[in-house]
């Protein structure tokens, strides 16, 4: 499991140091720590390696160690790949402190095997969700036991097993479908077509992701959630995941937007990208793309805001 560190002392174009717990070594994988926080980080190391921090696989009751340098310091849950938690920080605000702890990124067999809660039942199924809910829990624990002001989650799917993980946080858990309802009620919306509800779009290729994650947030708010049909997403949207695979962002951008285009013409006034293989296919300035609203982005600002709130 990687610990990652940003003191308030960083240089913002600076890219976050990690030490990961790698076979007993240490392992600077991302470049030189910031000089003042480089003690403390060592010793969290040193407690580590004495099974005093709450590893997945070495639960601890010793959880006394050194935390961050500010109680403004956002906590940052890695995902299954390195990219959502690595997008997620380089969008907080270069005066927010933060720390991620995650494991190393799954293989693509670990992945082919990746058990999703979509309602199979069964005494390997559940044993399979359990062992994941209780390693974020133990990651939940080793940031809430740190000091950190509120704790983020960027990877979407992760985001199924929210309510399991929060039970009986101490500090704010923020909700990727709950930061995303916010900021479109705050944006204060019209209808596209004069008598009809707010709809909003969400664009994925796992329903239960979706009806778990956002559909309930965004009815909460009096939005109507409008879905691709079974046809689009067998012949758009996997295809284009398909073709990102391959290295094809040429074809994948063109289904992208194929895909977007679809839902818009349901009279959708956002489309809530809730793929994370999506982001940063189209360029910010693309007028499709401003159509858009990326979950991780609505989840940065409400961490931001609330470390600010500290």
């Amino acid at each position: 499991m990687s610990i990652c560190f940003r003191s308030l002392n960083y240089l913002p174009s600076s890219i976050n140091s990690c030490l990961s717990q790698s076979k007993g070594k240490k392992n600077h994988a991302l470049g030189k720590l910031a000089a003042s926080i480089t003690p403390q980080i060592e010793e969290l190391v040193t407690l580590s390696e004495n099974n005093k921090i709450p590893f997945p696989n070495s639960p601890s009751t010793n959880r006394n160690f050194i935390g961050p340098l500010s109680n403004s310091s956002i906590g940052i849950i890695g995902g299954l790949f390195s990219d959502p938690s690595l997008n997620f920080s380089k969008k907080l605000d270069s005066n927010s402190p933060f720390v991620v702890c995650k494991d190393p990124p799954l293989r693509n067999d670990e992945l082919s095997s990746f058990a999703f809660p979509s309602g199979k039942t069964g005494p390997a199924h559940n044993s399979h969700q359990s062992s994941i809910v209780e390693n974020l829990r133990r990651k939940r624990v080793f940031l809430e036991k740190s000091g950190v002001c509120c704790i983020a989650m960027p990877c979407q799917v992760l985001h199924l097993w929210h309510d399991e993980i929060n039970e009986g946080c101490s500090v704010p858990f923020l909700h990727m479908g709950e930061c995303v309802a916010k900021e479109l009620k705050e944006a204060k919306l019209r209808p596209i077509e004069a008598g009809s509800p707010l709809r909003i779009g969400v664009l994925a290729i796992n329903p239960t992701l979706v009806a778990k994650v956002y559909r309930e947030k965004l009815e909460q708010e009096g939005f109507e959630v409008i879905m691709p049909d079974k046809a689009t997403v067998e012949h758009i949207v996997i295809p284009a995941i398909e073709a990102i695979s391959r290295k094809d962002f040429e074809g994948a951008r063109n289904l992208f937007r194929i895909a977007l285009q679809v839902l818009l013409v349901k009279a959708v006034n956002k489309i809530v990208v809730a793929s994370d293989e999506f982001r940063g296919l189209l360029p910010p300035d693309d007028p499709l793309w401003r159509r858009c609203v990326d979950p991780v982005d609505s989840l940065a600002r409400s961490a931001v805001e609330y470390a600010r709130g500290k």
